[in-house]
């Protein structure tokens, strides 16, 4: 069951898709929904999704569609009507969804080691971020300090950016909290009952913990960086 805000959303995206063929961008969703902020409107997509009710198409930050409407989940949005057999009619091209460059604000949770351990500092500030960059779920970011992971292309003073999840497979980078205290950014590998967390630089030597020593905070999700 969809609460009356996802609902309102829903109703707002299919609505703008029919008269337009166009999504509606970020700014429109959250005015129409009457909400403070954009990231408001990410939580209310991100549950739409995994709920299945709407998709985002690949490779364009506006690009939404609608599967199934809530009273009805199993008819999905009706496709053009055809003009008829004997008709002259030619149905006028779809209008494609059109890229925008909507952006979202997550929580900026300070620095975090790409070297040995340091702690991740947990702050009020937030970060925008292009809206194409995220996917479904939570995120935040966490700046990056240190030069381990460079092999992997993540630098120092890079933002990454994390989905938060407390789960991740072999070969992930994750955000991993060492004893409880400290959170290093690295590679993840379970070997012999232990948790291995590998840089990528040479420089650097695995770290290897028990099981009960390490706890998955999330998974890089993207990176942002900036140029002086």
């Amino acid at each position: 069951m969809l609460t009356r805000k996802q609902h309102e959303l829903l109703r707002f995206i299919q609505t703008r898709l029919e008269e337009s063929g166009i999504s509606p961008s970020f700014e429109e969703m959250k005015e129409a929904l009457d909400l403070k902020s954009k990231s408001g409107v990410h939580r209310l997509i991100s549950a739409l999704e995994e709920r299945g009710f709407i998709r985002r198409l690949p490779n364009r930050a506006r690009a939404l569609e609608v599967l199934r409407q809530p009273e009805d989940a199993t008819n999905k949005p009706a496709a053009a009507r055809p003009a008829p057999a004997n008709s002259n009619e030619t149905a006028a091209p779809r209008a494609m969804p059109e890229p925008a460059n909507d952006v979202i604000e997550i929580p900026l949770h300070g620095r975090i080691a790409a070297g040995v351990p340091i702690e991740a500092l947990e702050g009020q500030a937030t970060l925008p971020v292009p809206a194409a960059l995220l996917g479904s779920g939570e995120h935040y970011a966490l700046e990056v300090s240190g030069d381990s992971m460079v092999d992997a292309g993540i630098l120092d003073g890079d933002f990454a950016l994390v989905k938060r999840t407390n789960t991740a497979r072999d070969g992930e980078i994750v955000v991993a909290l060492v004893r409880g205290e400290e959170a290093t950014l690295k590679y993840l590998h379970r070997d012999s009952g232990m948790v291995r967390l590998d840089p990528a630089n040479a420089a650097y030597e695995p770290q290897v913990y028990g099981p009960d020593e390490i706890e998955v905070q999330g998974k890089l999700a993207g990176l942002l960086r900036r140029y002086h």
